[in-house]
């Protein structure tokens, strides 16, 4: 009698252990292990706030559209920086985003923004044509078109994707392959290697996670 108890106690913990340890490291992932908030503090007027928070910009989506940070409202947002004529790094990016997007499939949440460093050439209708070419769905991910010096300004000061100086001039070019993790307030959580798929898979987890931390 006493060994049939020792067994059956035996195959409880055999399975109530790891289901507990399962638990455990995911309340301590969800809870404790959070994402950092990233970027120097910024400041407004001659004061310090605490976290830096990506600056308002107004700028044109694909369509023609104007587009500015009052569409993140509620979003968590994957931000890449990218050229439509690009012919190395960024078709990898646009195709890995795109695994993105379908792991996000119709969640509200979450929308893709994707900025082009060569505004120049990459009007809202280029940005269009590539947008088909590329099989993007448009209803959570806008690729984005503007004034130069704004582009660059948001991506050296704001998004940090390089450590360049440079005014955004005719001479000045940003290449850069990371895609960057911005939740509902605005702040910068994670930085990630566009190309690489074991970072796209790691950014798939971390806007997961970021969702439970906002819900």
């Amino acid at each position: 009698m006493k060994n049939k108890r020792g067994i059956q106690l035996l195959v409880i913990l055999v399975f109530l252990v790891p289901l507990l340890v399962y638990a455990a490291i995911n309340w301590y992932d969800r809870e404790i292990n959070k994402l950092p908030v990233l970027g120097p503090p910024s400041t407004s007027k001659g004061t310090t706030s605490k976290e830096h928070t990506i600056s308002d910009f107004n700028l044109t989506n694909e369509d023609g559209q104007p587009i500015s940070t009052s569409d993140w409202k509620n979003k968590i947002v994957i931000v890449d920086f990218f050229f439509s004529h690009c012919p190395s790094i960024c078709p990898a990016m646009t195709n890995n985003l795109k695994k993105v997007a379908r792991a996000f499939k119709n969640d509200d949440d979450i929308l893709i923004n994707s900025f082009t460093v060569d505004p120049i050439r990459d009007s809202a209708a280029q940005l269009k044509s590539f947008s088909r070419r590329m099989n993007i769905d448009n209803s959570n991910w806008h690729l984005i078109t503007g004034e130069k010096k704004e582009i660059y300004r948001l991506a050296r000061n704001s998004f940090f994707i390089v450590a360049t100086d440079g005014d955004g001039g005719p001479g000045d070019f940003i290449h850069s392959e990371k895609l960057v993790l911005i939740d509902k307030q605005k702040r910068i959580r994670g930085y990630y290697e566009g190309t690489d798929e074991k970072e796209v898979q790691r950014l798939i987890h971390d806007i997961k996670k970021l969702k439970a931390e906002e819900q």
